[in-house]
């Protein structure tokens, strides 16, 4: 079996109302379905979601690498010869989200062809993850109602909170809200995105010590490498590190300078192939991870429940699975389902994603 052809197509999916955090803002899921043929008739499916303000990707770029560079590098090759296919595609800087979806998409194939989940393939530990739920920048009063709309719904007990805004007291009186709101039984994080200086970040924390906060992400600039170690080292909240470790050797750089206490995980950046190194890197360390998510639609989310279910360590905590429900619509034919707080990975060979060709016919931005 051979890859025969790669297909990157830009759709892009209203959401139900913009997605607001630190770094930037959303108004659309403006993704690249990137669909992966074999000589045998298989094809593989990943979604990469450009994140320019984090990664300095954009549809068009990965459209444009992955037609015009990472596609030619790849045909021809075995679905097998998975280190082959990653030293051409690194020759190559950068582009993580465009590595990442044609990582998963061979994976899927390699699951196809030997008739077993992608889960089953990689670690096989358990067919299902809890689930946590993004929420942020509204007023208190709006952002406890969602949240309690959320628990109410799908059961989901964990909460993200996305914070990083100036003043920083507006996110601690939304975090004593959320906290006064909701009760003990519900678990709160909070995500700065980069927003705050290392100063700040310490205020905001003292201030919210009472919270029984789970921890902090990515609160300061990613390459404040001084700040963020100084932060580390006088916190009670223990910090997670996301923009600043999307690479195995900045995993490694961050845990070593003393710079985070855990790290987040995302497939959209990392695929199955790298998201494995860092895990165990992490494992290595004796660190905790927790499974992020790169505002995925139900693809993505698939992916990172797939991957997260493999490992007893990334299975601990619950994922950031649900941000496809502030999206209008999705591209799968079986939408995924949230219940009792738990999204299940799909039975089947691979990935088991079936697309709906009508709603990607609709959405589909190539004319």
């Amino acid at each position: 079996m051979k890859i025969s052809k790669v297909e990157a197509i830009p759709f892009a999916i209203p959401y139900r109302k913009p997605l607001r955090f630190a770094s930037g803002e959303v108004t659309a899921a403006e993704h690249v379905l990137v669909r992966v043929h074999t000589d045998s008739g298989l094809v593989g499916i990943a979604e990469a979601p450009p994140r320019p303000f984090t990664y300095g990707e954009t549809q068009a770029s990965i459209r444009a690498v992955v037609d015009g560079i990472f596609a030619p590098q790849i045909i021809g090759l075995s679905p097998l010869e998975r280190e082959v296919m990653h030293t051409r595609l690194n020759r190559t800087v950068g582009n993580p989200t465009a590595k990442s979806a044609l990582d998963m998409a061979v994976w899927d194939l390699i699951g196809q062809s030997l008739g077993v989940s992608v889960t089953d393939l990689i670690g096989g530990y358990t067919d299902r993850m809890r689930v946590s739920h993004m929420v942020g920048f509204a007023p208190p009063g709006e952002m406890v109602a969602e949240a309690e709309r959320i628990r109410g719904l799908y059961g989901i007990t964990t909460f993200k909170v996305k914070v990083g805004r100036r003043p920083i007291e507006l996110d601690i009186e939304v975090c004593k809200a959320l906290r006064a709101g909701l009760g003990d039984g519900v678990e709160l994080y909070i995500d700065g995105n980069r927003g705050w200086t290392p100063s700040e970040s310490a205020r905001a924390l003292r201030a919210m010590e009472d919270l029984d906060l789970t921890f902090a992400e990515e609160l300061c600039p990613a390459d404040d490498v001084l700040g963020r170690r100084w932060l580390v080292s006088q916190s009670r909240i223990p910090i997670f590190a996301d923009e600043s470790v999307s690479r195995p050797g900045e995993v490694t750089r961050e845990l070593l300078a003393g710079a985070a206490n855990g790290v987040s995980i995302k497939t959209a950046r990392t695929g199955f192939t790298y998201s494995q190194r860092v895990l165990h890197l992490c494992e290595g360390l004796g660190v905790e991870v927790v499974m992020g998510n790169q505002i995925d639609g139900q693809i993505g989310s698939l992916c990172s429940a797939a991957f997260g279910a493999a490992f007893e360590l990334t299975s601990r905590r619950p994922a950031e699975l649900s941000n496809f429900l502030d999206m209008s619509d999705d591209l799968l034919s079986e939408p995924l389902q949230i219940t009792g707080g738990t999204l299940h990975v799909r039975e089947g060979a691979g990935l088991a994603i079936e697309i709906d060709e009508d709603k990607l016919a609709h959405y589909r931005q190539d004319g």
